[in-house]
This record gives C-alpha cells, structure tokens and sequence, in this order.
C-alpha cells in the first residue's frame, strides 16, 4: 500500500526501521528561543543580513513570535520591549574576553566569507571583528562577534579541521 512520499514499506529486511530511520530522519538540532525586541527589524536582520530563511509564526501580539532556520537549526524569535535590549558581559578566555551569554553557528569556510561580506554590505558593526584563534593548529578557527537588533551576541565562526572540535586537548 502507497501513502504519498512518506509511506513505508516493510519488508523482511526492514523490519526495525520506523519513519524517522529512514531518508526523512531529522539529525540532532538544537533549538533556542531568545527576545527580539521589535520582530520585523529581527526578522530583516535575520534573513536579509544573515541569509537564514523564516518558518513558522504567529503574530498575536503581545506574545507573537516567529521562526527562524539558523543553518538548519530552530532559532525562535519572541517580541519583546525593544526598549530594553539584552545585555552580557565580558568574560577572560585564551585570546582575550568575549561577551557572554552568546550563540552561534560554526560555517563552512565559503559560507563564512560569505558571510563576512554580507555583514560589509549591511555596514554590520561588529563586537569582535574576525580574527584566527589558535593559528597553524588543527584546532585554528577563525571567529566573529556581532549583535543582533536587540543587543543578543552572536559568535559565528569557521573551523580549519572541524572534526576536531569535540577532540579533548591533553
């Protein structure tokens, strides 16, 4: 029997696959919901300076919210006063302090030239302009800081060797 695009069909050697082994299985994502401040200057910055595409929405305010697909993970954008941004603070690590909290993405190193010159083309000011940490390692990556509308910190980076980046130093 044929239920469209998504039907199964089992057979003697598939006998333990269910609907989300297959082809359509979704990978891990992970999902966060953040304050936007003011939706429609998130959503342009989301998807006309960064590139990421918008889902799903409901705009009954004042609890109105919408999704984006951030590199293929659910970023969900809530209105918020846009009078009172978010704020960090800037914490120490190896090459100097970066605000905190922040989230972000890890490119591929054509997506994030891309990138870079989307943020020169939108005249993006940055937190942190790029720059290489960890140089001539396989750990080198190179990183960026920016802020969204509403002040949320961003650090997008690209990674020479990304398969090294759950490997533990000694």
């Amino acid at each position: 029997m044929n239920n469209g695009p998504f039907s199964i069909r089992m057979t003697k050697s598939k006998r333990n696959k269910t609907p989300l082994s297959g082809e359509n299985k979704m990978t891990n994502r992970f999902h966060l919901a953040i304050p936007a401040g003011d939706l429609t200057e998130a959503v342009k910055f989301y998807c006309n300076v960064l590139g990421c595409t918008k889902g799903n929405s409901e705009f009954k305010y004042p609890d109105a919210w919408v999704d984006i697909n951030f590199w293929g993970n659910e970023l969900t954008l809530h209105a918020t006063d846009p009078e009172k941004p978010s704020q960090g603070e800037r914490h120490n690590v190896d090459m100097g302090n970066v605000s905190v909290p922040h989230f972000g993405v890890h490119l591929q190193e054509d997506d994030f030239s891309n990138l870079k010159i989307r943020l020169e083309k939108y005249e993006i000011e940055y937190i942190d302009p790029p720059y290489v940490r960890f140089e001539g390692t396989e750990l080198q990556q190179e990183t960026l800081f920016i802020a969204d509308p509403h002040g949320n910190c961003l650090e997008i980076k690209t990674m020479k060797c990304p398969e090294t980046l759950f490997r533990k130093s000694n």
